[in-house]
C-alpha cells in the first residue's frame, strides 16, 4: 500500500461526490466517466499496466439511458453472511443487509462489507457477462471505496449506468468479490462499463 493508492481513493470519491452534487444525473456520469478516463490513463495506482496505459483510449461505455437509474427504499431480507476468500485480502466477510428492485429487471442483494470500517456492497452480474461485460460481473456501489451515489436513511441511488468493472478486469494481480447468486439476473443490462472489442489495449 501507499500513498499513490491513497490519492487513487480520494479522487475516486471525488468523482463520486461531484457526480451526487451535479442536479442532472447525466452531466454527473459524464464527469464520473472522463475522471475515472483520466485515472486509468495516469495515476500510478491504475490497473492498467504501462503498456496498457500507453495505448489507452478511453473506457468503452454504453449511451446514458436515464431509465435504469433507480432511487429505492432497501427491503428487508434474510440475513445471510458469505465469507468470500480473495488472494490478496484473506477471507472478506459480506451480510446481506435487504434488497432493492431494479424496476422490471428485478430485486438484487445488498450487502455490508464486513471488513474494517465496513461498507455498502452491490454487485451484479446480468446477461451480458461474458460477452459485452466481465464474466464476473460489475459493480454499481462500493462505498469502501467512495462508490456511492447517495441516497437517504432508508433508500439508495442505483444507476446502472455507472456500473464499472473491478480492477481484476485488467490485471489478475488484484482479486476481487464476485456477485453472489442473489445479485445475478438474466437479462443483458446495456448500460455502464463495457469491454472493448477484440480484448483489452
Amino acid at each position: 500500500m501507499s500513498l499513490t493508492l491513497l490519492d487513487w481513493r480520494r479522487r475516486v470519491a471525488g468523482l463520486y461526490g461531484a457526480a451526487r452534487s451535479t442536479p442532472d444525473a447525466e452531466t454527473g456520469w459524464r464527469l464520473w466517466r472522463d475522471g475515472r478516463d483520466d485515472l486509468f490513463a495516469t495515476h500510478p495506482d491504475s490497473p492498467l499496466d504501462e503498456a496498457a496505459r500507453a495505448a489507452f483510449r478511453g473506457l468503452p461505455f454504453a449511451p446514458y439511458d436515464p431509465a435504469l437509474r433507480f432511487e429505492m427504499p432497501l427491503e428487508p431480507a434474510a440475513p445471510q453472511r458469505l465469507e468470500v476468500p480473495t488472494a490478496t485480502d484473506g477471507v472478506v466477510p459480506l451480510d446481506r443487509i435487504g434488497t432493492v428492485a431494479l424496476g422490471d429487471l428485478g430485486r438484487i442483494d445488498v450487502w455490508w462489507l464486513g471488513s474494517y470500517g465496513g461498507g455498502v456492497f452491490l454487485p451484479l452480474r446480468d446477461g451480458s457477462a461474458g460477452q459485452g461485460t466481465y464474466g464476473g460481473g460489475r459493480y454499481l456501489l462500493d462505498t469502501v471505496k467512495g462508490a456511492d451515489l447517495g441516497g437517504d436513511a432508508g433508500r439508495l441511488v442505483v444507476d446502472l449506468n455507472f456500473a464499472y468493472h473491478p480492477s481484476c478486469t485488467y490485471d489478475p494481480r488484484w482479486s476481487c468479490p464476485l456477485a453472489p447468486e442473489g445479485n445475478r439476473i438474466e437479462a443483458p443490462v446495456a448500460a455502464g462499463e463495457q469491454l472493448p472489442p477484440g480484448g483489452w489495449y
